[in-house]
């Protein structure tokens, strides 16, 4: 890479997001740091991030399918409301529209917003299993902390300074595409998420129509 003048992204220095509310009742661990799924639905996992921008703070969350690393819901605010996870949270579900048979488990850290009564009734009418990392440890939750990294890696950081909100969702909404169609992913096998999850299907329906 010296030799051919060119430099990997350098990622920046992370500023905790994480306020745990201790009053609330926290769901169960049910991932235990293993960060697979055997098809798409089986486990996503959320977290947010922040952009300093010329307007102040503005912070972007993400709902990833492990599957796959695939995207499926995403929100850009201006504050760390519960409806701002939430928001991010219903995108998903209408993209995806989960079976309630399909065993779904949604993982996150311990942060106020993801063990809100409203967010916990959400998961649990959509029929989706809450879980919980421990306290303080961002190892719990770090694949979702990898897709935070990335982004602030490949978009953020290269782009800024950000003047606006507006200019930070337009450019989290073109980096999502990117990311879920265009991006090489070595633990997929270096495909985009879109294509690996459609090799799946493909050949769902290839032992289908062979049985």
């Amino acid at each position: 890479m010296r030799r051919d003048g060119l430099r990997g992204v350098i990622r920046g220095k992370v500023v905790r997001t994480t306020v745990s509310d201790t009053a609330a009742p926290c769901p169960l661990d049910r991932v235990n740091r293993q960060f697979r799924a055997d098809h798409p639905n089986q486990l996503w996992v959320s977290d947010f991030t922040y952009v300093s921008t010329w307007q102040g703070f503005v912070y972007v969350a993400f709902i990833i399918d492990v599957f796959a690393r695939r995207i499926v819901g995403w929100r850009v605010s201006s504050s760390m409301r519960t409806d701002f996870v939430l928001d991010a949270l219903e995108q998903a579900l209408f993209a995806r529209q989960p079976e309630r048979d399909d065993a779904l488990i949604h993982h996150s850290d311990r942060g106020s917003q993801y063990v809100s009564i409203r967010y916990s009734e959400r998961l649990s009418e959509a029929g989706i299993e809450p879980s919980v990392g421990s306290k303080g440890d961002s190892y719990d939750n770090a694949l979702a902390g990898t897709i935070n990294g990335l982004y602030k890696a490949e978009l953020i950081h290269r782009r800024a300074p950000w003047k606006t909100r507006e200019a930070v969702e337009l450019a989290t909404l073109e980096w999502v595409s990117w990311f879920n169609h265009h991006r090489l992913l070595e633990p997929i096998g270096h495909i985009p998420p879109a294509e690996a999850e459609m090799n799946y299907y493909r050949q769902l329906s290839g032992q289908a129509v062979s049985a």
